[in-house]
């Protein structure tokens, strides 16, 4: 298991705050402000500033934040990273994928594939295009259908039912691969002839993970591949990427609220189980299966809170 620990400023935490609130855990802990969990990494945030991570992908989801002042291990990979990166990379023509759902109990998996050419990066800047977690839903909303106009894309969604049936076979690390491969692939053919100078994955499991699984799928795009944490602090391919995910996600939480009367949350959290036992009552299993990755363990709380 890997620890790593950040420090960040108040702006910072207010952030970090905001963003786990869905995976707030109910635990108090002396000199911390609160404790969360999301996809096995508990994150420790304490009133000194400091942040822990800790779980088997710890590193991964520090590094969705600031960089830290100290001699970390956050810190290491990602000078490391930017090291893998051919020289000007942020000005080259590249493919971007990101993804977006895998953490959250309702709601797709979500993966999108950008091709950002050199010559709209600098329209793609004037837009407003940059982390999405650091822009509102709004903003995000806003932005998508501007980001379509000027970027070739390619959009995957897998339902909660599509997820619920293939889950078993696929975990989420293959689920994932099996979708970057396919949104870069077809993202390929969509701009045949033309052929990006290179391939940028937001990092989520190490390349050899990566490429191990790779070999499972049948048509494989496996040359030209680069591999970052927060890849998109390195190229607005992936930027792009990442608010077409989530643009989608919100609409499709959104279409889900719609259809069930009430507000479906994202993320893992207290809400979840409780909107979760909301509709084990309304339609069972089968209702539930509609809206939900039924291998989390929300599930089986929302059925304790149900009386199931």
């Amino acid at each position: 298991m890997s620890t790593i620990v950040i420090k960040l400023t108040p702006t910072e935490i207010k952030k970090v705050t905001d963003y786990y609130q869905d995976y707030l855990l109910n635990k108090k802990v002396p000199y911390t402000s609160f404790v969360a969990k999301k996809s096995g990494v508990t994150i420790t945030a304490y009133t000194s500033g400091k942040v822990m991570f800790q779980g088997a992908t710890a590193e991964q989801e520090a590094g969705k934040w600031q960089q830290t002042t100290g001699q970390t291990k956050a810190s290491t990979k990602a000078a490391q990273a930017t090291g893998k990166l051919p020289a000007n990379f942020a000005k080259k023509s590249i493919i971007g994928s990101d993804e977006v759902g895998n953490g959250s109990y309702f709601g797709p998996l979500i993966v999108c594939a950008v091709y950002a050419e050199s010559a709209v990066l600098s329209q793609l800047q004037q837009l407003g295009v940059k982390d999405s977690k650091i822009l509102t839903d709004l903003q995000i909303r806003q932005l998508a259908p501007k980001i379509k106009e000027c970027v070739p894309f390619q959009l995957l969604t897998v339902s909660p039912e599509k997820y619920n049936q293939i889950q078993p076979q696929y975990n989420a690390v293959r689920m994932k691969v099996a979708l970057h491969n396919q949104a870069i692939g077809l993202l390929l053919n969509k701009i045949a002839p033309t052929k990006p100078e290179g391939i940028l994955i937001d990092q989520f499991t190490p390349e050899a993970n990566y490429r191990k699984y790779l070999k499972m799928e049948s048509a494989q795009i496996t040359e030209n591949l680069y591999f970052v944490t927060k890849g998109e602090q390195y190229h607005l391919a992936v930027a792009a990427a990442s608010i077409l995910c989530r643009a989608q996600f919100l609409e499709s939480l959104e279409t889900a609220s719609k259809e069930l009367g009430y507000s479906v949350p994202s993320g893992a959290g207290s809400k979840s189980d409780q909107v979760a036992a909301k509709i084990l009552r309304q339609g069972g299993m089968d209702l539930l299966a509609k809206y939900a990755k039924l291998h989390f363990a929300n599930t089986e709380k929302a059925r304790k809170i149900a009386g199931q």
